[in-house]
C-alpha cells in the first residue's frame, strides 16, 4: 500500500474521532478526493475492524473507540515532556499567556506548574486544571459546550473570546505539518482559534513533537516559518529538515541542540 493511501487512511480515522460520526459526502470533500476513493477507504478500514458503517454515516467501531486525547497523548510521551519543560523556561513568573488545545500544549502547562502569578488564557480544560493547584495563577477560561472526550472548547464563540484578550506569550501545536510548512488541523475553527492567539501575543511558541511533520489533516493555516520560536523533541526526516533549519536561532531542540 502506498504512503499516501496510508496517511489518508490514518487522516479518516483522525476524522472521525475528532467528529465522533461523518458521511462519506464530507469525508470526500474534505481531503479533496472522489467518493470512490473514500469509499475504497472505507471499505478497507471497515475490514480491518476499525470503522463501520450506521445509518449511511461512518464510526468508530466500538474497539476502536479510545479516547482520541489520550491516544494522542500517549504518543511520544517522552519527546512531549522534553518539549513541555523546555517551552516552560521560556516563560517567567508573573506572565500572560494563551494555551492552545492539544497533548503537547498540555505538557507544557503540566511543566509550568512550577511558575507563579500566571494569568492564562485557555480554552484547554486539562490545561486549566493542570495549573489550578496554584493559587497566584489567574485562569481565564470561555463559555460554551465542553467537547468530550478531548476536555476542550470550539466553536466561533472561543475565536471572539480570545480575540478580547492580549498576551505576552501564544503557546500551541498543531495535528500536522505539510510538505510547505503549512500547520494543519482537523477543523477550520481550530485554525481560527490559532491564529487569533497569534495575532493577540508578543510572542508566538509551536510546541511540535516530530511524528507531527507529514501528517495528514484538511484545513490549513499559517506556515510554520511564522512562528516566533519552534519547539520540537529531535529533527524530523530529511523532507522537512529544510523547513526547520531555515528557522535558524526560533528552533528550540529540547535535547538542547540547536540548527
Amino acid at each position: 500500500m502506498s504512503e499516501r493511501k496510508l496517511k489518508r487512511r490514518d487522516t479518516i480515522l483522525g476524522i472521525v474521532r475528532e467528529r465522533g460520526m461523518v458521511t462519506v459526502d464530507a469525508l470526500a470533500e474534505m481531503l479533496g478526493v472522489s467518493m470512490q476513493t473514500i469509499r475504497r477507504d472505507i471499505d478497507t478500514l471497515c475490514e480491518d475492524d476499525a470503522l463501520h458503517r450506521r445509518h449511511g454515516r461512518i464510526e468508530l467501531a466500538h474497539q476502536s473507540r479510545n479516547t482520541p486525547f489520550d491516544l494522542r497523548a500517549a504518543t511520544n510521551p517522552s519527546g512531549k515532556h522534553r518539549i513541555g519543560e523546555a517551552a516552560a523556561r521560556l516563560i517567567p513568573d508573573g506572565a500572560t499567556l494563551f494555551l492552545s488545545i492539544g497533548s503537547t500544549t498540555l505538557s507544557t502547562a503540566r511543566a509550568l506548574r512550577s511558575r507563579r502569578n500566571l494569568t492564562v488564557i485557555t480554552n484547554n480544560l486539562s490545561a486549566a486544571m493542570a495549573l489550578s493547584d496554584e493559587m497566584s495563577n489567574r485562569i481565564i477560561l470561555p463559555g460554551g459546550e465542553l467537547r468530550l472526550p478531548d476536555r476542550d472548547i470550539l466553536g466561533a464563540d472561543v475565536v471572539e473570546f480570545f480575540g478580547g484578550y492580549r498576551a505576552e506569550y501564544a503557546i500551541f501545536g498543531a495535528a500536522g505539518v505539510a510538505e510547505d510548512g503549512s500547520l494543519l488541523e482537523f477543523h477550520t475553527v481550530e485554525v481560527r482559534a490559532r491564529e487569533r492567539i497569534r495575532e493577540n501575543a508578543r510572542a508566538s511558541i509551536l510546541v511540535l513533537d516530530s511524528t507531527k511533520f507529514g501528517r495528514l489533516a484538511p484545513a490549513a493555516g499559517e506556515n510554520i516559518r511564522e512562528v516566533d520560536h519552534l519547539v520540537m523533541d529531535r529533527m524530523p526526516g530529511a523532507a522537512f529538515a529544510g523547513i526547520v533549519e531555515d528557522m535558524g536561532a526560533r528552533l528550540i531542540l529540547a535535547e538542547g541542540r540547536a540548527a
